[in-house]
């Protein structure tokens, strides 16, 4: 589970050391981490348990009682979400897919939280813009398609409480963000994002070498 870590930047020894030392993923993540791992290389979509690990911290310390998340895929990260909700939270997930989606679904019930999650299955940004105007996000996490991070992001701003925050996954895109040869429709989405929020005075910004690059943004 620990040995191939999504971070270029760890040595899988580092990393297997690294999850040892953090609060470990139960049996219902461990479950579901080895399912997805059956996939195939797709199973790269799935976030690091360390991050997890983190997001569910997070959503604690925040005290969420509202979250979305941007793309699913089986359902890892809304896990953890959502076991750092409070009985009354709620999450919303926004897919595209139900095959993949169904592994989490089997998984969040089995863990408990499936009453806090609502999946929505149809575009993200369809469903973004079909929310309420109103600044009632307490955390969103935006891992979808790369092109569309920053219109996940403005619709999400937009409907974000002050002092709320996004997580923006694989804004390091395994180091290609810095390499000027990669010239890829996904690397240079990526690279205009980071450059978007680096430079966005709404909100603080700190990005984290936590999996793939993980961005911390705080709405001003």
């Amino acid at each position: 589970m620990a040995d191939a870590p999504k971070s270029f930047l760890l040595t899988p020894e580092i990393h297997e050391y690294l999850v040892a030392h953090g609060t470990p993923p139960d049996e219902v993540q461990a479950s579901l981490i080895t399912e997805t791992a059956a996939l195939g290389g797709i199973a790269m979509m799935q976030i690091a348990p360390e991050q997890g690990a983190f997001m569910t911290l997070l959503t604690r310390m925040l005290d969420v009682r509202s979250a979305v998340e941007i793309g699913t895929f089986t359902g890892y990260s809304a896990l953890c979400i959502a076991r750092g909700l409070p009985d009354r939270g709620r999450l919303l997930c926004c897919d595209v897919s139900e095959e993949w989606t169904a592994i989490g679904l089997r998984h969040w019930e089995a863990a408990g939280v499936a009453d806090r999650i609502e999946l929505r299955i149809a575009p993200a940004i369809e469903t973004l813009r079909a929310l309420p105007a109103d600044e009632t996000i307490d955390l969103a996490f935006i891992d979808a398609d790369k092109p569309s991070y920053g219109a996940y992001y403005e619709e999400l701003l937009a409907r974000l409480r002050p002092n709320g925050v996004i997580l923006v996954d694989n804004v390091l895109w395994s180091g290609n963000v810095t390499d000027p040869a990669q010239q890829d429709e996904n690397t240079v989405a990526l690279r205009a994002f980071n450059d978007l929020v680096a430079a966005d005075d709404r909100v603080d910004a700190v990005m984290l070498p936590l999996g793939d690059g993980l961005t911390l943004l705080r709405k001003r």
